[in-house]
């Protein structure tokens, strides 16, 4: 399985985990996250976030979502990525959390391309109905 490690300013991250915890009525295994606080140091958070990324990793590699892409917790994000090992995406929101943990069965390149489009597809303009 496919471990998962958000990366979020603040406690987006633990928002997000708890509520996909209530969406699916159970806490996913090898799902964590690490808040970035504005005081924080990336550089002193690296380390963390290596071993963070080692405890959802249980030989399958990993997803690592982030918030708002350039900021810090995206940039310290991108240290930790490995092509064909644990892939990134920027944007995260409780759609795309939701597909990349229904789809982390599937291989690496399945859950990022169903986790992004799930991110994506999530975004609905309300005035308008959904095709």
């Amino acid at each position: 399985m496919i471990g998962i490690l958000l990366i979020t300013h603040g406690s987006f991250g633990e928002a997000l985990v708890q509520n996909a915890c209530h969406v699916l009525n159970k806490r996913p295994a090898q799902l964590n996250q690490l808040g970035v606080g504005a005081q924080d140091d990336p550089n002193d958070l690296l380390p963390l976030a290596r071993q963070m990324l080692a405890g959802v990793d249980a030989g399958d590699g990993a997803l690592v979502l982030t918030d708002i892409f350039g900021a810090t917790p995206s940039n310290l994000a991108q240290k930790l990525l490995e092509p064909g090992r644990v892939e990134g995406l920027a944007g995260v929101n409780l759609p795309m959390l939701l597909r990349a943990l229904s789809y982390r069965e599937q291989g690496r390149e399945i859950m990022r391309l169903r986790a992004r489009a799930g991110g994506r597809d999530g975004i609905i303009d309300m005035q308008e109905p959904p095709c």
